[in-house]
């Protein structure tokens, strides 16, 4: 009887042990929020608003992020318009790592060439648009025409993503 009663409490003892251990690893790779930084009126005709882009409004209060959700085979993200040409308000290269983007039924290999900055914002260096949020990712015209997807529905679509 008693060797019955310690295997049932080293069971249970055992599938605690589990259960906790994958709550907490599961909590240690989810990104959450790290700070937030108030908003400034951009000086007129300063704030960048090609693609539909957003101006910082004054002391509205925007979320930061210092993290990024963890990579996987379908990282899910939100795609964006961005311009990568001279003048464009897209950034200077940084990663040249290629991804490939899985959307409207298609997929598209296409190359990092800047990370949108999501713990800074509202101030010149970042054409007076507020932090990105974590998951987004920027894609040009041609991600977007490769992609299939109507101009009409150019700006955003709920995508997935891989190294």
């Amino acid at each position: 009887m008693k060797n019955n009663f310690g295997s049932k409490a080293s069971f249970l003892l055992l599938c605690f042990l589990l259960i906790t251990n994958y709550l907490y690893s599961s909590r240690a790779q989810q990104c959450r929020p790290s700070g937030r930084i108030e908003g400034k009126k951009p000086p007129p005709g300063q704030c960048n608003q090609e693609n539909d882009s957003d101006c910082c409004k004054q002391g509205k209060m925007y979320t930061t992020y210092e993290c990024s959700p963890q990579v996987t085979t379908h990282t899910k993200a939100y795609l964006t318009l961005n311009s990568f040409e001279k003048d464009g308000d897209g950034g200077g290269p940084r990663c040249h790592k290629k991804i490939t983007i899985h959307g409207n039924g298609r997929s598209v290999e296409a190359m990092v060439v800047d990370e949108c900055d999501s713990t800074m914002g509202c101030d010149a260096d970042h054409d007076y648009q507020p932090p990105c949020p974590n998951n987004i990712v920027d894609a040009s015209k041609a991600v977007w025409e490769a992609l299939g997807v109507p101009k009409d529905n150019w700006g955003g679509l709920q995508i997935t993503w891989s190294e």
